[in-house]
């Protein structure tokens, strides 16, 4: 098979441990899936849960041990990072239920859903969709994926971000309003997965903007570090 120009490399995570790379297909993401977020942006109770995509090739992957950069975006003056839990699907399915969605997760990695939050607010008031809040270039830092056998309790682990050495997000994966198994059955239900797709799985609350020159360290207990420059 020949092409009229050479197609883009496939966009990849290291896997903790072993040689093999994990070869990213999509990228979902779900909103406002804890509560204390979900409050913090406006909204109470436990909705449906809802989805966005980013581009699999918006994703600045980090090397375990290495310090990553993301350079301040364009057209925006209110860049806000959220740490986020990924899971990561090894083996696809439709309409999955959730006491069967840990046989379809591969593993896990610490990733950040960084945003435009200006122009995401300002296409919401216009009924618009935000992908240019969500979606730009290098807006999903992701660190390597640690397989599900080496995890630990991914359910239950604390998840967190400092910036600049102090803290801006801490909560427990637990309070998810929607649980990892949960969003694995509902995002089913509306496309069929496949083995490399990715899922941010939602921020908790404190969500707040950076500038240039922030170091933003994330965490998910079990999963290490990732650690991310904003350049200039």
């Amino acid at each position: 098979m020949s092409f009229v120009f050479e197609p883009t490399p496939t966009v990849s995570l290291p896997v903790v441990g072993q040689p093999e790379r994990f070869p990213v297909r999509r990228v979902y993401c779900v909103g406002r899936n804890y509560e204390e977020h979900a409050k913090e942006m406006g909204f109470t109770g436990r909705e449906p849960p809802f989805f966005f995509l980013k581009p699999a090739d918006s994703l600045v992957v980090v090397e375990a041990g290495q310090t990553g950069g993301m350079p301040y975006p364009s057209l925006t003056k209110n860049l806000h990072h959220e740490i986020e839990l990924v899971v990561a699907i090894g083996v696809g399915g439709k309409n999955i239920q959730a006491a069967d969605a840990d046989k379809h997760i591969y593993g896990y990695a610490v990733g950040l859903d960084m945003t435009r939050r200006d122009l995401q607010n300002e296409m919401k008031k216009q009924g618009r969709p935000w992908c240019i809040g969500k979606a730009f270039d290098e807006s999903g830092p992701i660190g390597p994926i640690t397989r599900k056998e080496q995890a630990g309790d991914v359910n239950n682990a604390e998840i967190s971000l400092q910036v600049n050495g102090v803290d801006r997000q801490r909560s427990t994966v637990a309070k998810l309003i929607w649980n990892i198994a949960e969003t694995i059955e509902h995002l089913s239900t509306a496309w069929e997965l496949q083995p490399g797709d990715l899922i941010f799985t939602g921020t908790p609350e404190g969500v707040a903007a950076v500038v240039q020159g922030d170091q933003l360290v994330g965490q998910v207990a079990g999963l290490g570090s990732l650690t991310i420059d904003i350049q200039k």
